[in-house]
């Protein structure tokens, strides 16, 4: 990485219609609109973001924003998007890491693999046994993670690379619910009961 320009990076952001290891499902309908809402955040220059994914849907300032998001756009069902990493000039002359955008940098500069996850607020109605984000959704914004909850949702230096990262769940790779792992350990109970008869 050149530390003298600007830090570009490409992501996934968000897919419709796709099942994610939280178990959540966004209809096209519900994110192109928040998409459509986002890009006059993006247009205004205030695309905050956070590290790590706090459950708060205020974005906290604290740390500084490690990235802003500069465009998005579509490729099908998969939101793209443009980032910004935002470094100080401690790191970029020095080295010294002084705010989230230079940690980012600094993971991105040993080649390290980083997701990004959307924050929002909204309900859920299980639909054919997925939950299936209502039109209460409200798109937060996009934190840099370790482990994205989209299926192939991390950082890249290319566009032309989304496929590289992209990946398919196996239905062991989602988290489950509360409601899920009760269902899930009444079965195995169940089937322990049969067994000992």
């Amino acid at each position: 990485l050149d530390f003298n320009q600007p830090i570009y990076v490409y992501a996934t952001l968000q897919k419709y219609g796709t099942e994610n290891r939280n178990g959540r499902v966004y209809p096209e309908v519900i994110l192109k609109r928040e998409a459509n809402r986002y890009q006059e955040i993006i247009n205004r220059n205030s695309s905050f973001h956070e590290l790590d994914h706090p459950e708060s849907s205020v974005i906290s300032l604290k740390g500084g924003s490690p990235h802003r998001i500069v465009e998005i756009w579509w490729e099908g069902s998969t939101l793209m998007g443009k980032l910004e990493i935002l470094i100080s000039r401690g790191y970029r002359e020095s080295g010294v890491i002084s705010c989230d955008g230079d940690l980012v940098a600094h993971y991105l500069s040993y080649g390290m693999t980083l997701g990004i996850s959307s924050r929002g607020i909204g309900s859920l109605k299980k639909v054919n046994g997925q939950n299936v984000v209502q039109d209460d959704f409200e798109l937060i914004c996009w934190d840099i993670v370790s482990s994205p909850s989209t299926p192939g949702s991390y950082l890249y230096n290319s566009p032309d690379e989304r496929l590289k990262y992209d990946e398919k769940l196996k239905n062991t790779e989602k988290n489950l619910t509360n409601s899920d792992k009760n269902d899930k350990f009444e079965d195995v109970f169940n089937r322990f009961l049969n067994f000992k008869k």
